[in-house]
């Protein structure tokens, strides 16, 4: 059976890329299709499968790719597959499942909606403010991209969504149906360390992005003068490290995976303070059997049991988070019953699932 498999864009290694990871060992001999692809940010990870990528494929694109969020439509539409296949699988937040693949049936395992095109607030993420352009650019932007996002939904035959808060996104924006199958973790890799130290710091991790909350964990640890470790790179970097006015937090740039199962295994608790998909970081340090302190909203929904594998609280604020590590503090977690909990996450659930669910369209493998 001919498989090929289209992910929006390799040119970083987070949740998304972890899941495309897992789908290339479940189908190890699909194609790989992709907008653009840098060796190096995805750590070499994909390169015995050769991604297929589209014209904006050159290295001022993938360093700057978020300013040419226009152009990736049109681009989508322009990658084009020179056989058709028996099952296209896009794994995508936007645009993969438009690729001008030829393919008899396409799944489309939706980590979101795209973004840019229902959710302006997203494009506080860019480099530049889009409260200037909002008017002139952003909106018809948005519109032109709603527009070409719906019409690449139609061409799926069945979605997949990463959560149930984004099935509910997909039914909302696209009309459609989906079958939720979380995102895989890596048990093997991110599970209790027995022999970790003293859990005396908390921790937040991700990537530094706007709407990952991180401004509002170090709003609250300034104050409740606890340790926090924060670990990840991007654009918020700078602004986030002049927010800090206690000398117990601390900022982790880079973190390989071993060192970061520690990091999760030692903490008091991961602070997730954002609304996400689905929250991959949450579910890793619910495997390492580390409470999670998240904001009810979103996959964390999903993946927090409230005062069994963590706390949830109410209201996106400072306050609120101090309030819930303060009530944390006074509750008694088992580690090895979140560590349990998580398994529902596992790469091989995972694959199960995503086999279990083609088998019943037809698909065995």
């Amino acid at each position: 059976m001919r498989v090929a498999i289209a992910h929006d864009y390799l040119n970083q290694f987070g949740g998304a890329e972890r899941v495309l990871q897992t789908l290339l060992e479940i189908f190890p001999d699909a194609d790989c299709y992709t907008l653009l692809y840098d060796k190096e940010k995805t750590r070499g990870i994909f390169e015995g499968h050769k991604p297929h990528t589209s014209i904006l494929d050159v290295p001022g694109i993938r360093k700057h790719h978020r300013l040419f969020i226009p152009l990736m439509p049109i681009a989508a539409s322009l990658l084009k597959s020179k056989k058709e296949y028996d099952l296209l699988i896009s794994s995508t937040a936007g645009y993969a499942k438009g690729f001008g693949i030829r393919a008899s049936y396409h799944v489309s395992y939706c980590h979101s909606p795209l973004r840019y095109a229902w959710e302006i607030d997203y494009l506080k993420n860019l480099r530049f403010s889009p409260k200037a352009l909002s008017n002139l650019v952003a909106y018809p932007i948005a519109r032109w991209l709603r527009k070409w996002d719906r019409r690449a939904a139609h061409k799926v035959n069945l979605f997949m969504a990463n959560s149930g808060f984004i099935a509910e996104k997909i039914t909302s924006y696209y009309g459609r149906d989906a079958i939720v199958v979380y995102p895989p973790v890596d048990t093997e890799l991110f599970h209790p360390e027995l022999q970790s130290g003293k859990k005396d710091y908390y921790l937040m991790v991700g990537r530094l992005l706007y709407y990952k909350g991180f401004d509002l964990g170090i709003a609250a640890f300034n104050q409740l003068q606890k340790p926090l470790k924060i670990v990840g790179r991007g654009p918020e970097l700078p602004k986030l490290k002049k927010l800090v006015k206690s000398p117990l937090i601390e900022f982790i740039e880079s973190a390989g995976d071993d060192e970061l199962r520690m990091l999760y295994s030692n903490a008091k608790a991961l602070i997730f303070p954002q609304i996400e998909d689905f929250g991959l970081v949450a579910a890793e340090a619910q495997a390492c059997g580390t409470p999670v302190i998240a904001f009810a909203k979103g996959g964390a929904r999903e993946i927090v049991i409230d005062k069994k594998t963590g706390v949830l609280f109410h209201e996106q604020t400072p306050e609120k988070i101090i309030e819930a590590v303060q009530g944390f503090e006074y509750l008694a977690f088992d580690r090895r019953a979140i560590a349990r909990s998580a398994l529902r996450f596992s790469k091989e659930m995972f694959r199960t699932n995503i086999l279990n669910t083609l088998a019943k369209y037809g698909f065995t493998f």
